[in-house]
């Protein structure tokens, strides 16, 4: 909450950038940016019952159009290319300066990609490696519902509530879980938590502004 409202105060005072809705979820946050389908969208990375992620895969099935800017308390590798995997436009640390968070709004709306400072040195650093020959390892790739299922179990969702959670039969819940360890080559539900972090699937905030 107390960043959320950082973030509007900062922006309320840009002539030209206009809020025009709020969400304290990811799925609520999908409902409103399906209906308002605004310009640009500053998504946190961690929200309760649908990540950022996941969030942004789905707005973007809807409203190709709209511009999402992924905000994270993190800089790791897995957070940045997951969050261009999602389809945003850029990646925004949640320390970066009021002036920086402005200049990405305005140039995500101009149909560019925008890194604070310091990611966008790492990812020039890391291309270098890339020409130079090095292999990347091949991300385990999960669907969209695994990605869902796997964000509850790391909240600490029984199955009987990830079903309702989800409008899904117990049955179906329980396959999904079977897959995603079977995939992940995970056994256990703290190790599928632990990945859950690691892959930027939760974190210890969790905030949204849509501007």
């Amino acid at each position: 909450m107390i960043v959320r409202e950082g973030f509007r105060k900062m922006l309320e005072l840009e002539a030209d950038i206009e809020i025009v809705g709020e969400a304290q979820d990811g799925r609520k946050a999908v409902a409103m940016i399906k209906k308002l389908k605004p310009a640009v969208v500053l998504m946190d990375i961690a929200m309760p019952r649908l990540n950022g992620l996941e969030a942004t895969r789905q707005v973007l099935k809807e409203a190709p159009a709209t511009k999402v800017l992924i905000l994270s308390a993190h800089s790791d590798d897995a957070y940045v290319k997951n969050a261009m995997e999602s389809g945003a436009a850029g990646f925004l640390l949640k320390h970066t300066s009021a002036h920086e968070v402005c200049r990405a709004i305005r140039e995500v709306a101009q149909g560019k990609t925008f890194f604070s400072p310091s990611i966008a040195r790492h990812l020039e650093h890391q291309k270098t490696f890339d020409r130079a020959g090095m292999v990347k390892k091949k991300q385990t790739e999960l669907t969209s519902r695994e990605m869902e299922v796997l964000q509850l179990i790391a909240e600490g969702k029984a199955n009987k509530e990830t079903a309702a959670e989800l409008g899904i039969g117990m049955k179906t819940v329980e396959k999904h879980r079977e897959h995603l360890m079977q995939k992940l080559d995970i056994h256990d539900t703290a190790s599928l938590t632990r990945y859950a972090i690691s892959a930027g699937v939760i974190e210890s905030s969790v905030q949204l502004t849509i501007v």
